[in-house]
Formats: C-alpha cells, sequence, structure tokens
C-alpha cells in the first residue's frame, strides 16, 4: 500500500459514514489538482456517464453485509455480452439537459454533495458538464437496474477513461447507495455482481487475461489485459478492460492502492467471438 495500511482500511470499512467521507475527501483533493473536464468541454458525440456504485450487500455467504462494488453483467443482447460493467450509456443531449436540470432538488443527490457549492464557486465552466453527465448516470442506471435515484449520495467525478475497441469515452461518478439491497435487471443486464471491496486489495485474485479477439474479417488478435478475478457460488467474473481501470483509479485516489506489478502475475487466457462486438441476432 502507498498511502493507507490494510489495518486502517478494514476499519473504514466497518464504519460507513467515515468511509465515504474519505472517499469524498479525497476525491476533491483529486480533482482539485487535475480538471476531469477539458477547457473545450466533452465532446458529446463520444461521451458516455457511468456511475461506479458502492455500497452495503451482501458479501459471499448472502448472510451478511459488507461494502461492495456494484456492477451489472451485460446480457447476450448487447455489444460486450458478458463483461462486468458499471451501470450507465451514452449522453442524450436533450433529454439528459432537461434530467439535469431537476437535480438542483434537494431530495436529489448532487444537491446534497458537499462539495457542490464550491464546484459552483470555483468552477462555473464544469458545472454543466458534472450535471448533465451525472443525469445520464442516473437515467441509465434506472433503466438498467431499477436503481433509486433517491437513495444516493454523490461523493464525486473520477478521471474519464477512453475505450480502447470502441470510440468512446467514459465518465465515471461515485456513488453511495444508502439504502437499496434489490435491483432488478432489465433486458441489458444479465445479473448484478456485488464485489467486496475487502477482495479488491488481495493481490491473489488479480492475473493476466490473455485474450484471442476475433476481428470481422475472421482473423484473430491476441492481446493481454490486467484483470481481476471474483468467485462467488461456484461461478468465475472477470473485471478488466475500461471497468477494471476505473476501478484502479478509484482505489489509487482514495486509498494509494497499486495492483501488483504486471509481469509478476498468472495468466488465464480467453476467448472474445466477432460477437462481441455486436449483439446477438
Amino acid at each position: 500500500m502507498n498511502s493507507l495500511e490494510f489495518d486502517t482500511i478494514d476499519a473504514l470499512l466497518q464504519r460507513p459514514s467515515e468511509l465515504t467521507q474519505q472517499i469524498g475527501d479525497r476525491l476533491h483533493t483529486h480533482n482539485s489538482r487535475e480538471s476531469i473536464f477539458a477547457m473545450e468541454g466533452v465532446d458529446l458525440a463520444v461521451a458516455s456517464a457511468v456511475l461506479f456504485l458502492l455500497g452495503r450487500q451482501p458479501g459471499k455467504t448472502n448472510h451478511s453485509e459488507e461494502v461492495c462494488l456494484i456492477l451489472n453483467k451485460r446480457s447476450a443482447d448487447v455489444r460486450q455480452a458478458g463483461d462486468l460493467c458499471c451501470p450507465g450509456g451514452r449522453v442524450s443531449p436533450r433529454l439528459d439537459a432537461g434530467l439535469a436540470k431537476l437535480l438542483r432538488l434537494p431530495m436529489l443527490p448532487l444537491a446534497r454533495w458537499a462539495f457542490w457549492p464550491d464546484w459552483r464557486k470555483r468552477r462555473p465552466y464544469n458545472v454543466k458538464w458534472l450535471r448533465l453527465l451525472l443525469a445520464t448516470g442516473l437515467r441509465e442506471s434506472v433503466e438498467e437496474m431499477r436503481l433509486n435515484p433517491f437513495g444516493l449520495k454523490f461523493l464525486g467525478p473520477l478521471p474519464p477513461q477512453a475505450l480502447v475497441m470502441f470510440q468512446r469515452v467514459i465518465y465515471p461518478m461515485v456513488i453511495w447507495v444508502t439504502r437499496q439491497k434489490r435491483f432488478y435487471p432489465n433486458w441489458e443486464v444479465e445479473k448484478i455482481v456485488s464485489i467486496p471491496l475487502r477482495d479488491l486489495f488481495n493481490p491473489v485474485q488479480y492475473a493476466r487475461y490473455r485474450l484471442r479477439i476475433e476481428t470481422a474479417s475472421a482473423t484473430e488478435n491476441v492481446n493481454t489485459f490486467p484483470c481481476f478475478r471474483y468467485e462467488k457460488d461456484g461461478e468465475n467474473e472477470i473485471l478488466w478492460g475500461a471497468t477494471f481501470r476505473i476501478t484502479m483509479v478509484f482505489l489509487n485516489c482514495v486509498f494509494g492502492f497499486l495492483p501488483p506489478d504486471f509481469d509478476s502475475l498468472p495468466e488465464i487466457r480467453g476467448h472474445l467471438s466477432r460477437a462481441y462486438h455486436s449483439p446477438t441476432p
């Protein structure tokens, strides 16, 4: 650990109010040094917004709760089927601009964010983008998993991530789910996967993901990516790609955690068919 020792992290995981305070403060410090948005603003043609959801959820035993990262597993009816991802999607400029105005209401998470007055005062050119992207993430999450927008605490934005295989820039928003325990996935989501935050600090669960990737011309490329392995109820899940990078940025910003050296990791193998790039008919 570069900043916080595991004993300190473990203690924070037992006290959600202190944990959320820590997350909010660390994100605000990071964002004060580095701007989330470019001076020219956000290119809405390629922008997506996602919610990096945290909250107390059933852990590996299903009988006890612990702080988890709450993810969607994409269904076979959408692109990138089988991937773990944060709920969210592409910006709908007109619709989301209208929804963004509602975020001024005191019962919604942005108005209750501790650092919202500071952003409005010191970063007025960023305020509209933050509000628009948070509205996008909330709208998509309500659609995908019936997330309750009134039971959330906004903790701050994370730096954007550009996708490798698609022309897309993802803007993550860190959210604490205060009460909701059950979610109701729509057709885009196979299931909800909650990964205990504690497990993400375990170096044994990291690996190199060697992927054979079919192209449109029926040839194959081979690429290797860092990943995190999670097992529950006999099922193995692989966290990799943009969602893995978002998670590592979060862990580093908030806890000073870095994953094990890539070259030291064990290798696991996988395969992506051409259907990965388009939904199954």
